[in-house]
């Protein structure tokens, strides 16, 4: 694809001088770790994908790892990096796993770190749809967290044990995961909003032992009661000791035919003695999170993930990409049940504010969110591609509706970004905001590109890959490629991949998920694109990819154009095949959902093949175009292509459950317009 010449932000240079990736580069220079040649963040980035366990140490000693280890204080693991830097898909050996293992023989807890701050500071801040709810210290939330702790061990859970949060993004769960951590139990969330058979597919699998819920949530106006759901989980698990509800609707929500409950406020209440949590430190990639795929096509896989990886990715990405300091804000709109809260409950690490919002993104009013950020001075404001689209079709512009002064940085991820939200980002936020498009995923936890603080933002581009991440694009023979669409890949292994995935004793699933495909690589399921800028562009899923007459497309390519088109609201691409035999002839289909009172007439079919046409090729042109009132989506909110192509071949979608509206897929089953 074609990229802008000219950027759409750059940094001044009081920008640059003071940023946290400057400060972390030239320090390593002025120790002579990295030639005087590295200049700037991507030269950074190469040397640090050809010097990995050099990178990786040194982010340790920037982060401040507290740890015990054979070595000495400043270095005190055995080896950096286990079994050398390349990457080796992980099996079992002669009984025992062998995989990349880092920083060996070290011992430390992830919930100490983002604990260590204990001042009277806010530490967490905690919005809904009725405005703030809750404001935690620094030394408020340890205390509490201590509490749980305790009662997490009267309970009897161990180390290694689980605790699954059903929970809104409400304090008590952050606390709950940060109590789970300190004793080294393993925390595993899932937002409200899935439904009975979605939650047991997900914590029916690693056998919690005590599970926290709270009575209901509020979203978009309408209250919701979860205790009839919470019944039925608790009656299906039977690893249960323990169920802790949190009263969030009601002050004191009605347990009585609840087995083995008790309300959060008695749980606490037992151990308000307890002032000071206790941390246990375990080995570098002792589990910590379990995270799970969509599970769209199956039951979902459980990602286990690793304290150390965690946190030693966590930091960098929000300290050396974001620019995120002690003392600054951070918010994203995120729910339990996505990767993003596990990153965005991480800065408390880095001594910032965590703000969380629980409730519709545009509920009360469009305003909302920039309401609260203007309110609690946020200075990092996270959100979804999808988000900054919808308030651009509202026509909702932020800076009039609050003063947006502190927000230095928007961040955008779970899907592509689209050119045009760059310039409406510039336009109604502000012009100085440095808006970083970042993507990764749920499989590691974290991000493979990021924002660079100390470079420019081009239109439609992710500014540079991850540091320390060996990211790279291949073509269809396997090799490299610059500045055409191919597989996005990891060449190099990276602390923060998933020590394991649950029952999956010889590694067949993990190595079926990532290396199948590409030997002696990681292949990301991402169709994206080196820029000659060396940023990124992701053009969708690959498993999603269009490939009429050969030509092999990726879907936001068509998404971003599509939906500059007033008339639409959101769209959804796929490929049919037709003809007398399966796999004789394909066709691209466009799903439009429209605006209220807009009928697909034949001119507004016109201009969107029109600006398809111009704007990208004729095989990009929809064959198909179909108006529908609503798109399947992920409970996480992603619009599932694959879900969708199922259906209009007659084939079962193997777990609707994962889905946030599954009825939405009666809206494309048997239609007049995809029969010839």
């Amino acid at each position: 694809m074609s990229t802008d010449a000219t950027p759409l932000w750059t940094p001044s240079p009081a920008d640059v001088a003071r940023a946290r990736l400057t400060a972390f580069r030239e320090d390593l220079v002025a120790r002579g770790v990295v030639p005087s040649s590295v200049t700037d963040a991507h030269a950074l980035h190469d040397w640090s994908v050809q010097h990995i366990e050099t990178f990786w140490a040194e982010v340790w000693r920037a982060a401040g790892i507290m740890a015990d280890g054979p070595g000495p204080a400043s270095a005190p693991w055995q080896a950096v990096l286990e079994h050398g830097s390349a990457m080796r898909p992980p099996h079992v050996h002669d009984g025992a796993w062998e995989g990349p293992r880092w920083f060996t023989g070290t011992r430390l807890n992830f919930a100490e770190h983002l604990l260590r701050r204990r001042d009277d500071a806010p530490a967490l801040v905690s919005w809904n749809e009725h405005g703030m709810q809750q404001r935690l210290s620094f030394a408020q939330l340890a205390r509490r967290v201590a509490q749980c702790a305790a009662a997490l061990r009267h309970a009897g859970v161990g180390i290694g044990d689980r605790v699954a949060g059903w929970m809104p993004n409400v304090p008590e769960t952050v606390i709950a995961m940060l109590a789970t951590a300190s004793i080294g139990a393993v925390w595993s969330s899932c937002s409200p909003d899935f439904g009975t058979k979605g939650v047991l597919d997900r914590f029916g699998q690693i056998a919690p032992k005590v599970l926290i819920a709270a009575d209901g949530y509020w979203y978009a106006g309408k209250r919701i009661d979860c205790l009839p759901r919470l019944h039925e989980i608790v009656g299906a698990i039977a690893s249960l000791d323990a169920v802790w509800v949190v009263p969030y609707l009601s002050a004191v929500p009605d347990l009585a035919d609840l087995p083995r409950a008790t309300a959060w406020p008695d749980v606490l209440g037992a151990f308000a003695h307890c002032e000071t949590p206790v941390f246990t430190r375990l080995p570098f990639d002792h589990p910590l999170y379990i995270l799970y795929s969509s599970g769209t096509t199956g039951l979902p896989k459980c990602m286990v993930h690793g304290a150390g990886g965690t946190l030693l990715q966590h930091w960098k990405e929000l300290a050396l990409h974001t620019d995120l300091r002690e003392n600054d804000v951070l918010f994203y709109f995120t729910t339990c049940g996505w990767m993003m809260w596990n990153w965005l409950v991480s800065g408390l690490a880095v001594g910032a504010t965590v703000v969380l919002y629980d409730g519709a993104p545009l509920a009360p009013d469009p305003a909302v969110l920039w309401r609260m950020a203007a309110a609690e001075g946020v200075c990092v404001f996270g959100t979804s591609a999808k988000y900054l689209a919808m308030c651009e079709k509202e026509g909702v512009v932020p800076r009039d509706l609050a003063d947006l002064s502190s927000v230095r940085a928007v961040l955008s991820t779970g899907s592509p970004l689209a050119a045009h939200s760059y310039d409406y980002v510039q336009r109604t936020i502000g012009e100085r905001v440095r808006l970083s498009s970042i993507s990764g995923g749920t499989d590691i936890v974290s991000c493979f590109a990021l924002g660079d603080p100390t470079g420019p933002v081009y239109r439609g581009e992710l500014q540079m890959r991850g540091l320390g991440m060996a990211v790279d694009v291949y073509g269809d023979d396997g090799r490299p490629v610059r500045e055409v669409p191919g597989e996005l890949v990891c060449t190099r292994p990276f602390p923060s991949m998933p020590v394991a995935f649950w029952n999956d004793a010889d590694g067949a699933l993990y190595r079926a998920a990532y290396f199948e495909h590409l030997p002696g690589v990681w292949r990301h399921g991402d169709w994206a694109e080196i820029t000659a800028h060396d940023g990124l562009v992701i053009h969708g899923r690959s498993d999603a990819t269009l490939n009429p007459g050969g030509v092999r497309i990726g879907t936001a390519e068509i998404y971003r154009q599509v939906e500059q088109i007033p008339e639409v609201v959101e769209s959804l691409v796929v490929e049919q095949t037709i003809g007398a035999a399966a796999g004789t002839d394909s066709r691209v289909v466009l799903f439009v959902r429209l605006r209220d009172g807009v009928v697909l007439t034949d001119p507004l079919q016109a201009a969107i093949r029109a600006r398809i046409r111009e704007h990208t090729s004729p095989h990009h042109v929809p064959r198909v175009i179909v108006a529908v009132a609503d798109l399947p989506r992920t409970i996480s909110g992603k619009i599932t292509e694959l879900a969708v192509r199922e259906v209009i071949h007659g084939r079962p979608v193997k777990n609707v459950d994962a889905l946030a509206n599954p009825a939405a897929l009666a809206l494309f089953r048997d239609l007049p317009a995809l029969r010839n």
